[in-house]
């Protein structure tokens, strides 16, 4: 059920050599003990979870000295985050972080309403219930939000540039993810605006994706919409082969798709959110309270665009798009 083990955690992620075995579990029960909960994979998320660690050493702790950290990862199926999260209560971690999707944070939230959490997610927390404000989160959760789900509508107005004529989008979700109803309502409101059709479908297991390529194609679509969630950040590989075999322009959520091969993404830098949390992750481990510490958001946004994928798909980006762009791949 879990893919990263207690031992194993410190060498596969880079953090040092200690190891779980030297130290009992009365030491790792003081403060500086750490529970990541993420809803992807250790492999996928090595760079977020490293990011994370350089917002913590900032607050002058040092991994295998003054702090340890236990992973458990949900490999994409969020139905283990519960679980998960109950473990990390059970070995009395000082915080829970939640990372990896909205989901994560939702489990540890309905964990333990004492020990603090810090979430680091792309959905609004307010509309998910994780706080009440976030200028004064109130309980024991606090963290970063950097707004991914939030920005589908700009993503398909993004989609639209390059594709003006498109009559008909395709917008692929999770239905699993809990921010999925919000996005798609917002995806909904901007394509009313820009006069073009939605088509809605669902994507919550490998064997869904060949299914959607199926309903796609009989929709006649002429674009497509990928939306934010940890499952198809993942499946990067196949999503991009399904946009190929449709033969339309799609549009991302992170510059990670376009590397890989998509055609353009637009959203904000995870990596820098995942600093800050480990930032606030610090601060609270100094003694800060959660509901002293207000909700950041990320302010940093990157479009990025594939001109070789463009060109085999024979798509023209226009220049006003291109000046845009914070990265073009050739």
């Amino acid at each position: 059920m879990l893919a990263i083990g207690r031992r194993e955690f410190v060498t596969l992620l880079g953090g040092g050599t200690a190891s779980f075995a030297a130290w009992p579990f009365a030491a790792l029960a003081q403060p500086g003990l750490v529970g990541f909960l993420n809803g992807a994979s250790a492999a996928e998320y090595a760079h977020l979870a490293a990011a994370f660690r350089e917002g913590h050493a900032d607050a002058s702790f040092v991994l295998g000295r003054n702090l340890f950290i236990e992973y458990r990862w949900a490999e994409g199926h969020y139905e283990r985050l519960p679980a998960l999260a109950a473990e990390l209560v059970e070995r009395r971690v000082s915080v829970i972080v939640a990372t990896g999707g909205s989901a994560a944070a939702l489990a540890a939230k309905a964990a333990t309403s004492t020990i603090p959490i810090v979430f680091a997610n792309g959905s609004d927390p307010v509309k998910l219930g994780l706080v009440t404000s976030v200028n004064s989160p109130e309980g024991n959760v606090t963290g970063v939000n950097f707004i991914n789900n939030a920005l589908a509508s700009k993503r398909l107005q993004v989609l639209r540039d390059v594709a003006p004529n498109a009559a008909m989008i395709g917008i692929i979700v999770n239905p699993n993810n809990p921010s999925t109803e919000f996005d798609v309502n917002d995806t909904y409101a901007a394509a009313a605006l820009l006069g073009v059709g939605i088509v809605r479908v669902d994507v919550a297991g490998e064997h869904d994706l060949e299914k959607a390529l199926v309903a796609l194609r009989e929709r006649q679509i002429n674009a497509l919409v990928v939306n934010s969630d940890v499952f198809f950040y993942t499946r990067r590989a196949q999503l991009i082969e399904l946009a190929t075999r449709l033969a339309v322009p799609a549009i991302f959520e992170g510059r990670d798709f376009v590397t890989s091969g998509g055609l353009i993404s637009y959203g904000t830098s995870i990596a820098e959110a995942y600093r800050k949390a480990g930032v606030y992750t610090g601060r609270i481990l100094r003694g800060e309270r959660p509901r002293d510490l207000p909700v950041q958001q990320s302010t940093k946004f990157e479009l990025v665009v594939n001109l070789k994928t463009a060109k085999a798909f024979g798509i023209s980006i226009p220049p006003t798009l291109l000046a845009l762009a914070d990265e073009v791949i050739e």
